[in-house]
């Protein structure tokens, strides 16, 4: 088995979601006592909220390189980072390992393909639903369309993320506000959502269209690369 690094801690709610699921994935598929060979390096994320909020990106590219250089040095045999925005910095940080890194877009997009879907709705924070890094990989590169909530549905979207999920508040009222922006997005073309954030799991599981689970789906990935 390989050995998989993990950049987590943004937030820890989703890093503690991806260590159970690529735990419980290669369990799954080895059976018997077998879990991941992992290595995980986990931020405080206060600290990188702070320079999200001032789109410092040059300075949090330098955070990850780090970060993935000490987990290929530590012996990874590949990188994931555990949050979708992040992935903002994504090229940067491959540019500087030799090792590959595991794309949570690039895992999306192939599952939505595979799933026949040829438009979706793209939730995340608001820099993920507003800045190129995601859709321009999703459009150009699949050829997948891709629908984003209007800006006061993102700027709800992005208050729920931070301000509740992140430190792991579950509110009822804030899940019928995505559920309706949901049923929003599906009237305007979309054939299934793409929670991209991952920490939008915890509180969508069901809609009327089919939901994609970046977590899940970037898991399932994960546990293909590492053991084959």
């Amino acid at each position: 088995m390989k050995t998989i690094g993990l950049i987590g801690g943004m937030s820890y709610e989703s890093t503690i979601v991806y260590y159970k699921l690529i735990n419980k994935i290669v369990n799954e598929r080895l059976s018997g006592l077998h879990s991941a060979k992992m290595i995980i390096e986990s931020y405080d994320f206060a600290e990188i909220e702070k320079e999200q909020s001032k789109e410092n990106w040059e300075k949090l590219a330098e955070i990850l390189i780090k970060s993935a250089q000490k987990l290929e040095k530590a012996g990874a045999d590949y990188i994931a980072i555990a949050t979708n925005t992040m992935h903002l910095m994504a090229d940067d940080v491959q540019k500087n390992i030799s090792i590959p890194l595991i794309h949570i877009a690039e895992a999306t997009a192939n599952y939505i393909i595979d799933k026949n879907i040829n438009t979706v709705a793209l939730l995340g924070t608001k820099y993920t639903m507003t800045k190129s890094f995601y859709k321009d990989k999703l459009i150009n590169d699949y050829k997948i369309n891709v629908i984003t909530p209007n800006l006061d549905q993102q700027d709800i979207i992005n208050k729920i993320i931070y301000n509740e999920l992140c430190v792991g508040l579950i509110n009822d009222n804030s899940r019928k506000l995505i559920l309706d922006i949901i049923d929003d997005c599906t009237k305007k073309g979309a054939q299934g959502v793409i929670l991209g954030c991952t920490e939008l799991p915890i509180i969508i599981n069901k809609a009327n269209i089919p939901i994609i689970n970046t977590t899940e789906v970037h898991c399932i990935e994960i546990v293909k690369r590492i053991i084959t």
